[in-house]
Order: C-alpha cells, then sequence, then structure tokens
C-alpha cells in the first residue's frame, strides 16, 4: 500500500477558448458538429459498468430541428431502478475503502480526458441536444465540467485537512466517511456540467450514486459516462438511468438505504420530494441528506446614478444568452426613470444585431428553447402580454416552432411591478421591465426583495457607493448570488460558489467545499495512550 501524504495538483480554472474564425478549435468542433449530425447513435443506459438496452427507443430530438434524425436512447422501466441500486450498493465497500488520492485520480483524468481529446464531443453533443451556441457549451459542457472537477479533487483534501485540537496523551481525529447507503443524482438539461457535478461531487467523496439526467440532456451525458469510464470510474460507482420520473421516485424514495439526494429542477418537483422523504422517513437506515438548487427569477435592479449603456448590456446578455434558459438568468428589470430612455434605445439596437437560427452557425446568437412544451408555455405568455392592459411588447414577441423552437428574444414592458412575467419563472428568452420613479430607490428595492418567492440571483448597478453599499444590506436575502454592475449569470467554479435559498433551494453552493461536506459523514476518533485505571477523580478525597 502507498503511503505519503500527497499534494494534488493545485485547481486552476480551464481557460475558455474563443472559436474565433480560423481558429483550430473552431475547425475541430464544426467537424466533430458534423460528424455528430450525420450519425444516428443508440444510447445505452449504464448499470454496473454495463451498456444497458432495452429496444424501448426514444429520440434524441436536437431543439433547433425537431425533425432531424442524430439518435435515440434506451428507456428504461422499474426493474432498471432496483439494478442500479443494487450496483450502487454492491460496490459501495470497495470505493469507500479505496484510497482518498486514487478517487481523486479518475476524476482528475476525467477532467483532462474533457479538456483534450473529448472537448470537441462534449461541445458539440451540447450544442446539438441542447441547443447551445458554442460559446455557451464552451463555458458550460467543457470549462465548468472541467473546473468542477479539478476543484471537488481540491476542495476535497482541504476537508480532510481540517481536524480538530488534540491534548496531551491523546490523539484526535476525524473520519470523513461517505454516507451509509446509497445517493440519487436528478439533473436538469441545461447546464452539461450540473449533468456531470451533481453525481461525481458525490462519488467523489466515497459515496455510489444512481443517476437520473434529464431526457433532453441524455446525448451529452453519454459522452460526459464514456469520460468516466475511460478515466478508470469502477463499475457501480456511478449508474445512468433513463426512467420514468414517478415511477423512478417511488422506487428510490422507498428503499430503506436511501441516504441523500442531489438535485437541480422545478421547485415543485422538489417540494413534492421533499414530502415523500419527509412521509418515508420512518423507512430509512438513516436522515438523508437533500441538496437542491431550484431555479429563480432573477433581477436586475439600477440606480439612477448606473451607466445605462452598462445596464443594458447586461440585461441583454443575462436575460438571452441561452436563451434565458439559465437558472440565474435575468427575467426581470427595474430600471430608473431618467435612464430608461437610453437604456432601452442601446437595447433595441443591440437585439435589432441579433441572428438567431441553428448552433452549426457560428453568427447566430440565438437558438432554440429546448421542446415544446416550453416553446408552448413561452408563447402563452407572450399572447397573453399582447392582450393585457397595461403592459407593452417593446420587443420581439414573434415564434416559430415550424423548424425549430424558435421563441424571437422578448422584452416587455409593465405599468404593474407585480405584473405575472415579474413574478413567475418563465425559463426563456422573455424579460420584462419595470420603469420605476428614479427618486424612489428605497421603495424599489423593498419591492424587488418581496415580488418573488426566488432568492437565486440578482444584480445592482450604480456609481452611488452609498446606494450599492444600501442595496446589498436590503437585499441580503433576495439572491444567494448577489452581483455589483455586472449581469446576475455566468458564476465561476472557484470563484462564485453558485446556490440560492428561498424556493430557490437550499443554498448548499455547488463549486465550493460547502457542498462536498454535504455528502460526508464525519466520524471523530479519540485515541487514548495510556487508559486511566481508577475511575476516581482527585475532587473525592477527603480534607
Amino acid at each position: 500500500m502507498q503511503k505519503g501524504f500527497y499534494n494534488i495538483p493545485i485547481a486552476v480554472n480551464e481557460t475558455v477558448k474563443t472559436y474565433a474564425s480560423g481558429s483550430p478549435e473552431r475547425k475541430e468542433v464544426q467537424q466533430t458538429y458534423d460528424e455528430l449530425w450525420g450519425q444516428s447513435t443508440e444510447i445505452p443506459m449504464v448499470i454496473n459498468g454495463k451498456a444497458i438496452t432495452t429496444g424501448n427507443l426514444q429520440r434524441v430530438i436536437p431543439p433547433h430541428d425537431h425533425q432531424h434524425n442524430v439518435g435515440s436512447y434506451h428507456f428504461g422501466t422499474a426493474d432498471h431502478v432496483h439494478q442500479a441500486i443494487e450496483a450502487s450498493l454492491n460496490a459501495k465497500e470497495e470505493w469507500e475503502t479505496m484510497g482518498w488520492e486514487d478517487r481523486a485520480a479518475i476524476f482528475l483524468k476525467a477532467a483532462d480526458l474533457l479538456a483534450g481529446p473529448y472537448r470537441a464531443r462534449i461541445n458539440a453533443a451540447t450544442m446539438i441536444g441542447q441547443g447551445k451556441n458554442i460559446h455557451q457549451a464552451e463555458i458550460d459542457a467543457a470549462c465548468e465540467m472541467i473546473d468542477f472537477l479539478r476543484f471537488n479533487v481540491q476542495y476535497m483534501t482541504e476537508i480532510f485537512e481540517q481536524q480538530p485540537e488534540s491534548d496531551n496523551g491523546m490523539w484526535n481525529r476525524v473520519d470523513y466517511r461517505p454516507l451509509e447507503g446509497f445517493t440519487f443524482a436528478i439533473t436538469p438539461f441545461n447546464f452539461t456540467a450540473i449533468g456531470g457535478n451533481l453525481p461525481t461531487s458525490m462519488a467523489l467523496m466515497g459515496n455510489t450514486v444512481v443517476w437520473k439526467p434529464s431526457l433532453n440532456q441524455i446525448y451529452s451525458a453519454n459522452i460526459l459516462m464514456q469520460a468516466f469510464q475511460e478515466a478508470g470510474l469502477p463499475d457501480g460507482v456511478i449508474n445512468m438511468i433513463f426512467t420514468d420520473p414517478q415511477e423512478t421516485a417511488d422506487i428510490v424514495f422507498s428503499h430503506p438505504d436511501f441516504a441523500g439526494l442531489h438535485y437541480t429542477g422545478s421547485t415543485e418537483v422538489f417540494k413534492a420530494i421533499w414530502k415523500t422523504i419527509g412521509n418515508n422517513i420512518h423507512k430509512y437506515k438513516t436522515y438523508p441528506r437533500i441538496v437542491g438548487e431550484t431555479g429563480g427569477k432573477d433581477f436586475i435592479i439600477a440606480h439612477k446614478s448606473s451607466n445605462p449603456k452598462q445596464v443594458a448590456t447586461a440585461m441583454v446578455r443575462g436575460a438571452f444568452e441561452y436563451q434565458g434558459q439559465k437558472c440565474s438568468a435575468a427575467s426581470r428589470a427595474y430600471v430608473p426613470s431618467n435612464l430608461w430612455q437610453e437604456v432601452k434605445t442601446y437595447v433595441l439596437e443591440d437585439l435589432k444585431s441579433f441572428k438567431m437560427g441553428s448552433p452549426r452557425d457560428f453568427t447566430n446568437f440565438i437558438n432554440a428553447v429546448i421542446h415544446e412544451r416550453s416553446f408552448n408555455k413561452l408563447a402563452g405568455f407572450i399572447d397573453q402580454a399582447k392582450a393585457d392592459g397595461g403592459v407593452e411588447v417593446m420587443a420581439g414577441g414573434n415564434y416559430d416552432k415550424s423548424k425549430g423552437y424558435f421563441i424571437e428574444p422578448t422584452v416587455l414592458v409593465t405599468e404593474d411591478p407585480r405584473y405575472v412575467t415579474m413574478c413567475e419563472e418563465l425559463f426563456g428568452p422573455v424579460l420584462t421591465v419595470y420603469v420605476y420613479d428614479e427618486d424612489k430607490w428605497d421603495e424599489t428595492l423593498e419591492l424587488v426583495d418581496q415580488t418573488s418567492v426566488y432568492a437565486l440571483t440578482g444584480a445592482v448597478f450604480s456609481k452611488d457607493r452609498v446606494a450599492l453599499a444600501h442595496a446589498t444590506d436590503r437585499l441580503r436575502n433576495a439572491a444567494g448570488n448577489f452581483y455589483v454592475n455586472d449581469k446576475p449569470t455566468g458564476a465561476v467554479v472557484g470563484q462564485q460558489p453558485f446556490g440560492g435559498s428561498r424556493a430557490s433551494g437550499t443554498n448548499d453552493k455547488a463549486g465550493s467545499m460547502l457542498n462536498l461536506l454535504r455528502w460526508v459523514s464525519p466520524r471523530l476518533i479519540k485515541e487514548t495512550f495510556v487508559s486511566p485505571t481508577d475511575y476516581r477523580y482527585p475532587f473525592l478525597k477527603e480534607d
């Protein structure tokens, strides 16, 4: 057995490639995209390291061209859920007793694979399956996923280094045990990196995992799983299943060995899961860990001293990058009356320059929304806004699903600060603006704080330091990630740990040590070198 206190490679953020015209990375990803686009790929589940096929094939649907066939995935049954749980439990002892440095090596190798030979494939798959342009794919599927893997290894060692003091004659130490049982990861469509981070962060700490990716992210999830396996991930440590959500939940959340949930998705689903876990609490061997990030109604508020061009750029980038399909996307903006006309002019100029279409055309800033359900929901909100009084469709408002699920970037201006699109999470390229009286700063801060049940991200703009300080204090519970003079999106692992509270989740901060602490159950070991042989203490002696 190897022995030593090992120093791991220091984690640094992966450099974001530009994909500029004529660059080698641009040519490589275009070639890879075209190869994948021309293939029909069958994607199996992976249980106990084996490819599992069922014959029940479901199409992978590119959102920007829903008639094109790029492949299909094998849809599973309740039996496969049971098999995945069994595989996780069977793999647990060997995995959790493996040296931490060996677990670290697997995920560090996976990071290097994604940074090198897998980079074009994971980016192209994300572009095709999730409708991201190359920049959005690069910062997500490549860079953020790589950062999660490398920084999580570093955070793991920093956790292990946290040890108690020891007095004379004893040695106190903490053993960071994985959770007792199996863990469950439910991941969303919108970030390939979330799809990879939720199961791997638990596995790194010695847990074994049943992973259920979104059915709209399977195309890139398949490539992540290939990278993990090539990196040496043992069979049964992460089991990837494509199964019915309710059927899967019924099985997982009633199992006595269920030990933890890592979730990103809708608030209502998370609340239902939490209730189910609570109702089943007497079935479990331990209290399950519940970690969830569930969305937001993210805001930008500008003070009357703000730079109008900066505010407009933050609105455009924050609301419309990846078609507003980020939990952190700006979907409500509060602009002071003295700046509104100038901000409006800049926003309209930017929107006129947008091109919309397939991510294969690198000149397109806007692509399709993820699926028809999302398209129909967004179209419904836009149509309602057109019909309602007190609301102006300032820009956009058009949509077309004849080829792909395209929603034009839309800006609504409302006279009612509690209009429905100022309150409800839309998850699409729709930004609603409320123009407030420039002299009602305090009242508007109160409005921002009280309008939404969510508290994920938010941004404040001002040149006035007193106003910034006041907003930062007043909105301290309105956002878990709060941005000063910047858009409310784009958190970077190791720099801006991500998560929110209220209806936005448990705020366990993905991309930080705090998240990894949730996947261990510390054991304190006190060793006494020379044990007492007499029960009597000095105070018992007579005067």
